[in-house]
């Protein structure tokens, strides 16, 4: 059923699944938990999941002023630090994402380790730079969803996608790097045909320290909906197992991981 937690002025509605050890889901832009339900069930089977809803989506009302990444960051921390209480491993798609880079960039003490789904860190990487934000379509396909949950009732959707919007046009806007200050073991996944160029996956993935690839053919943004069994198994094996040695180590020969023959 969910409950709700008050973070500073932002009534954050959140719920719990399975046991183990922590992680955090954290949703999209726009959208809500619910977005989650392919992946939810085999994530729970191994994990206590907690799924938090974003200020202004899904069950968390929105609050006066602007939403911006670094404010749903401070809000992730809030919630890591009152609701969590212990590292825990972020699972993000999307803006949520990027949200969860900026937490572990902030407070790496928080984040054991790091899955970024289709998030891309620089607005220069866009696949599609010049596409409109039409609130009045994106209100006919989302809206409806928003309605269903929000206490702020569907007429409020359009005030959230304009200011979702207005993040949109300004960020992210880190450089890579900047990704140097993510330490906690990273997935980066990516469909391939996603809302960032191949370019700015590979950028994402050498910039980071600690980082594993994923590329999930034959998807779009929504690749955790359209192939959920392999996104799932990609997510799970990264979360349930220690990195393997490889046998001809290139990008990480100086970390030690190969274990082929000299």
């Amino acid at each position: 059923m969910g409950t709700y937690v008050q973070l500073g002025d932002v009534k954050t509605w959140y719920d719990e699944y399975g046991e183990g050890e922590a992680l955090v889901l954290m949703h999209g832009g726009l959208v809500d938990a619910r977005f989650f339900e392919p992946n939810l069930g085999p994530l729970a089977e191994h994990f206590h999941v907690y799924t938090p809803e974003r200020r202004g989506h899904g069950h968390t009302p929105d609050v006066p002023g602007p939403i911006t990444y670094q404010l749903m960051a401070d809000d992730t921390i809030a919630f890591l630090e009152t609701v969590v209480r212990e590292p825990a491993d972020l699972v993000g798609h999307s803006d949520g994402a990027f949200v969860a880079m900026l937490v572990a960039m902030q407070r790496p003490e928080l984040v054991k380790r790091l899955v970024m789904i289709s998030g891309g860190f620089s607005k220069e990487g866009e696949a599609a730079p010049d596409a409109e934000w039409d609130v009045d379509a994106i209100a006919e396909f989302l809206g409806p969803a928003y309605a269903e949950v929000s206490p702020d009732g569907l007429d409020h959707f359009k005030v959230v996608a304009t200011k979702i919007g207005e993040m949109a046009a300004r960020e992210p806007n880190l450089k890579a790097s900047d990704l140097a200050a993510v330490t906690a073991r990273s997935l980066v996944m990516f469909s391939d045909d996603d809302l960032v160029t191949m370019g700015h996956v590979v950028e994402m993935y050498d910039a980071l320290p600690n980082a594993e690839l994923a590329v999930v053919p034959g998807t779009s943004h929504f690749l955790t909906q359209e192939k959920p069994a392999l996104v799932n198994a990609l997510v799970l094996d990264f979360l349930t197992h220690e990195p393997v040695p490889t046998v001809a180590a290139i990008r990480r020969a100086d970390t030690g991981a190969g274990a082929g023959p000299a």
